[in-house]
């Protein structure tokens, strides 16, 4: 006899910045000037290839542990306050509301992920307009190390019913590495720049140009599963 279908549909786990909001060109250029305040010039593009990855991690992986010990925090501090300065710029990416209605059109648990402060995360919420139609949310405050690292994603579960199924929804191969170190498949955009096949040779399951290309997509989807 074959397995019945599953009643519930998997969760959806949603990554915020690069994924749902636009904040990759702000948050390398706050990098970018964070790091010559305390004497060290790379190229935009270099401080790009690192997003997605936890401040915590992304200073040593673009200098050395010997800078990060001695100047991380300072640069962490920098970065911060410049983002939030430049922060009033940043905006929804195309058909992420519409997103997040659709899932919850569905049966969708949604959980939107990320380790950035609470006060941020409120900003992104508000612009996505998505309280009340989410099922909860992660800060950093819930993460002990952030991406790659799969705490973030962990914390995310933690959120859901016990044994609730899952899938991750994000843009960098960081995303990627997080989830599948918590044992849940990862859907990629390439709204955080990197290229279908970096996403895939991360592990991504399914790799979209945007979200909209997504959601026309998702019945062909581990989202889809169960309907």
């Amino acid at each position: 006899m074959p397995d019945a279908k599953p009643t519930t549909p998997p969760a959806a786990i949603l990554d915020i910045d690069g994924t749902l909001v636009d904040t990759n060109f702000q948050h390398s250029l706050s990098w970018y000037e964070a790091f010559r305040q305390h004497g060290v010039h790379l190229p935009v593009w270099r401080i790009h290839r690192h997003l997605g990855m936890g401040g915590d991690q992304l200073v040593a992986s673009l200098t050395d542990p010997a800078f990060d010990a001695a100047h991380g925090d300072a640069v962490r501090t920098a970065e911060s306050a410049l983002y939030l300065a430049a922060m009033r710029s940043v905006a929804p990416l195309e058909g992420a509301r519409d997103l997040i209605e659709l899932l919850r059109r569905r049966g969708h648990a949604i959980i939107l992920a990320s380790s950035a402060k609470a006060a941020e995360v409120d900003h992104y919420i508000d612009l996505l307009e998505a309280r009340g139609r989410v099922d909860g949310w992660t800060t950093s405050a819930d993460v002990e190390h952030t991406k790659p690292s799969p705490d973030l994603v962990r914390a995310a579960l933690d959120k859901l019913e016990d044994g609730q199924q899952a899938v991750m929804i994000g843009d960098t191969p960081w995303d990627v590495e997080a989830a599948r170190g918590a044992g849940v498949e990862t859907i990629a955009v390439r709204t955080g720049g990197f290229s279908g096949a970096e996403l895939e040779e991360a592990g991504a399951v399914a790799v979209f140009d945007s979200i909209v290309e997504l959601a026309e997509a998702i019945d062909d989807t581990p989202l889809g599963a169960g309907r």
